[in-house]
């Protein structure tokens, strides 16, 4: 805690009258731009600077994260105005969050933080084993990030923690791109990761987002349970997610389609390690060109899955794809044998669950098929929701037999 009178001397930022602090005071994290009085002093606040927050009487709010650049401007850390975000502040947040994945997972390999739902604004905390890497996507965690790499390593014994700089949202911030090491040295090979009975290597330096998707573990799950004596068509593939998971699951082949060589390479080891490698394929190319050749060819699997990227990252981009994942499903129904399975993947937080299975529904309906619909599911208990936050609750996935 700091003194009364350091606390006065933090700069205060004040919501407009008319703007909604009860949605502040009942766990909504942000304050946007547009509902903050911009004087003077607010607009010459540096990038990440913290600030009390007042609603429109003065009546503190909380403690905030100040960034005049980002339309994002306040992001709420702590509801004590007097609190003092330090190592020790960030170490009881860490211990926190860990004990949940404790308890959920008997090895450490997890999200250990989800930005706000953990009560950590913009950052993002992967755990491979003795490696951790961290995401600062928000300018206040990039000016502390000291104190906060100290505290992981003092909380979760990492011996190497990682940047990575690649986070999209990163750049609204007004922050760079450069990644690298803060502590002790990076791995000089992929990171094996145990996931429901697989392998997967995770190149935790050069591959995408920190280097492996946690969030689909629970999903890659329920598809396995369909996968037994199947033949399976993972699309968007990555390094093997689905089509590893099916093959350990006794899936009679897998065929793993990715954009990505570097990806796929790491499939390929991924199978490999897992002992499954002669009933594993790959096949490198754009999706939809591939999914339509496969079509031509007369191609079909007894389970297909589709897990594309973000087709509707923002709200501007909704319309565009929800037309995106309609075709996906269009593409995908035809490469399902009688009585097979098709599951259908989202991680765009502008497309809800009901919008999403509506355009998949459609895609399916346009591809002269009839489905059931099985199982929808959502991220996993590492990536927890914060209820208030529906971007906190980005992915979900459709399972359909058709």
């Amino acid at each position: 805690m700091t003194s009364p009178s350091a606390v006065f001397e933090r700069p205060r930022v004040r919501m407009k009258p008319k703007s909604d602090a009860r949605a502040i005071r009942r766990g909504f994290p942000w304050v946007y731009a547009n509902d903050i009085v911009t004087d003077r002093r607010t607009r010459a606040l540096m990038p990440g600077a913290l600030a009390v927050l007042e609603d429109e009487n003065r009546t503190p709010l909380g403690l905030v994260a100040v960034n005049p650049e980002s339309k994002i401007l306040c992001r709420m850390l702590d509801r004590d105005p007097e609190a003092a975000i330090d190592r020790d502040w960030f170490a009881a947040r860490l211990a926190r969050a860990l004990e949940m994945r404790s308890r959920l997972f008997d090895a450490p390999f997890y999200r250990l933080v989800h930005a706000e739902a953990d009560g950590l604004p913009g950052v993002v905390i992967d755990r491979f084993g003795d490696v951790c890497v961290i995401q600062p996507n928000a300018a206040w965690a990039e000016a502390h990030l000291d104190d906060l790499a100290a505290a992981l390593a003092e909380v979760t014994g990492a011996r190497c923690i990682l940047k990575n700089a690649g986070g999209r949202t990163r750049a609204l911030e007004g922050l760079d791109d450069v990644s690298g090491v803060l502590l002790g040295s990076a791995p000089e090979a992929p990171v094996p990761v145990p996931m429901n009975g697989a392998t997967y290597m995770a190149d935790l330096t050069g591959g995408q987002k920190t280097g492996l998707y946690f969030d689909q573990r629970d999903n890659h799950a329920f598809a396995a349970r369909l996968a037994k004596g199947a033949r399976v068509l993972d699309v968007f593939s990555h390094v093997g997610g689905f089509a590893l998971a099916a093959l350990a699951a006794g899936a009679e082949s897998a065929l793993a389609v990715d954009g990505s060589a570097p990806a796929l390479a790491l499939a390929e080891a991924g199978a490999e390690a897992t002992g499954v490698a002669g009933k594993f394929a790959i096949r490198q190319g754009d999706a939809f060109e591939v999914l339509a050749a496969l079509a031509e060819e007369n191609a079909r699997f007894d389970l297909v899955i589709c897990d594309p990227p973000a087709f509707a990252p923002s709200k501007a981009a909704l319309d565009a794809g929800l037309r995106a994942y309609e075709r996906i499903a269009r593409l995908a129904a035809p490469l399902v044998a009688e009585g097979g399975y098709l599951g259908l993947c989202s991680c765009s937080h502008a497309a809800d669950i009901a919008r999403f299975r509506e355009a998949s529904l459609r895609g399916i309906g346009r591809a002269g098929r009839w489905p059931q619909l099985l199982h929808t599911g959502f991220a996993g208990a590492d990536h927890p929701q914060l209820p208030q936050l529906a971007e906190s609750g980005y992915l979900k996935a459709v399972f359909f037999r058709l």
